[in-house]
């Protein structure tokens, strides 16, 4: 599955990063630091990662919805 969701392993906080990193073939390390940078920006990036923790399914109803 190439969706977009939360995985039940290699989180570090709620999965939105290590989701997007498996989504788009990342380290997870590497969308971890770019989020932290980016929040050195003006913008409302913190927000952003809320709202993605609460949309995006976990990786056990991903994988339920799929099938």
């Amino acid at each position: 599955m190439n969706g977009l969701y939360r995985p039940r392993h290699g989180r570090m906080i709620g999965g939105v990063c290590a989701g997007l990193a498996r989504r788009f073939g990342l380290a997870p390390s590497t969308v971890r630091l770019l989020a932290l940078l980016s929040c050195l920006l003006p913008g409302p990036q913190f927000v952003v990662y809320l709202v993605l923790w609460a949309m995006l399914p976990n990786e056990d109803r991903h994988h339920a919805a799929a099938h």
